[in-house]
């Protein structure tokens, strides 16, 4: 465990607060220099940050029952069906940090528009190969491990970095056109090739909108329980604090293989950010939602942006829900979503049986909304 430095086995130091953090990193997800961005900001003035790497969930997590750390940073997907491991260690988590950059980009020459017909993009994530089809029909999307099954060529051992590697030897070489990762592969291999963001804002993808890969670029902090919620409020912030809970109760019980194909996008929203935007798309119901009928702004608290699809394989068809709430009841929303949420899923994935009506037999119809691969 390089890195790790010695501490009397408490929260805080007698003359400063100072706090032992063990990181997990991830190559899409780099925890430890986040906590070094944070450590050099004014944010975190008058407070110390030791940190000390671990390579996963487990031993972070033994780090803290034997007190050896005060807190565990690392991406939420890690955490993703193992939380009854995180209680069974007396442990909970504390805080989050609010995700920078969830989007993910495309490495190619040019953008998703103007890409060749019939053209070659590798993708690691359902979703995103899904979300690629929606917008360009006549392109090939294919997952890393189909085109190396196709042309009989051997997948990269490693992890993500090595396999984004490997893909842009193919680009260079022009055997594909292109390849999507996340923006901290991409600028931990110092490339220079060309990138194009898959962004959430339609104004960033030529009016189309990507949502995130479900916990894209959010941290999470782990503690044992009880820990000094003085202390977690100096490292933790609200915007990240709600991005968990709602994700967390959204798709926490979800198995690995429906959450790949899940885009969740949850975000604070300033009520002068949502007018503007209601105004460009001339969206008259928003705008009048937070005016009184003279025209004053009455409601100014900050607004929780929920956004959650999934779409069917070929990217023909997309189930999405939104909602914009008060952060003051975004607890209360997102438990209701959830309900209408399951609801429409599955009604749009289920099967329509044979059915008689004054015409005579209606036959049997497939799903709307198929999502298998």
């Amino acid at each position: 465990m390089d890195g790790y430095v010695t501490c009397l086995p408490l929260e805080v130091d007698g003359m400063n607060d100072r706090l032992e953090v063990a990181s997990v990193d991830h190559p899409h997800c780099c925890v430890s220099q986040a906590l070094k961005d944070f450590g050099n900001s004014s944010d975190s003035e008058g407070l110390e940050l030791d940190l000390i790497s671990v390579k996963d969930l487990d031993e972070g997590l033994k780090l803290l029952k034997d007190v050896k750390c005060d807190i565990l940073a690392l991406p939420a997907y890690l955490l993703h069906g193992k939380q009854l491991q995180m209680l069974e260690a007396g442990c909970e988590v504390i805080g989050a940090r609010t995700p920078r950059r969830p989007a993910r980009i495309l490495v190619s020459e040019e953008d998703l528009f103007h890409q060749p017909g019939f053209g070659i993009l590798l993708a690691e994530s359902p979703l995103v190969r899904r979300q690629l089809r929606r917008y360009r029909r006549n392109i090939r999307v294919l997952s890393p491990k189909a085109y190396a099954n196709i042309n009989s060529v051997e997948l990269p051992k490693g992890n993500e970095k090595d396999l984004a590697i490997w893909m842009e030897d193919l680009r260079s070489s022009g055997s594909i056109d292109g390849f999507v990762t996340s923006r901290e592969v991409y600028t931990s291999n110092h490339w220079r090739t060309r990138r194009h963001v898959l962004g959430i804002e339609p104004e960033e993808s030529h009016g189309h909108r990507f949502i995130p890969v479900a916990y894209s670029d959010l941290v999470i902090f782990i503690s044992r329980r009880n820990f000094p919620v003085r202390l977690a409020n100096l490292i933790s912030e609200v915007e990240g604090e709600s991005s968990w809970w709602v994700q967390n109760h959204l798709i926490g019980s979800m198995d690995e293989e429906m959450l790949s194909k899940i885009g969740l996008l949850v975000r604070h929203r300033q009520v002068g950010a949502i007018m503007r935007e209601a105004e460009q798309d001339l969206d008259l119901a928003m705008e009048s939602t937070f005016h009184d009928p003279e025209g004053d702004v009455t409601d100014t608290e900050v607004h929780v942006e929920i956004r959650i699809e999934i779409l069917s394989n070929d990217g023909t068809n997309t189930l999405s829900m939104e909602r914009l709430v008060a952060h003051s009841n975004y607890q209360n929303a997102t438990v209701a979503m959830l309900r209408d949420w399951d609801r429409m899923l599955d009604i749009a994935t289920s099967e329509l049986p044979e059915q008689r009506t004054r015409r005579g037999k209606e036959p049997a119809k497939d799903a709307w909304l198929n999502i298998d691969d």
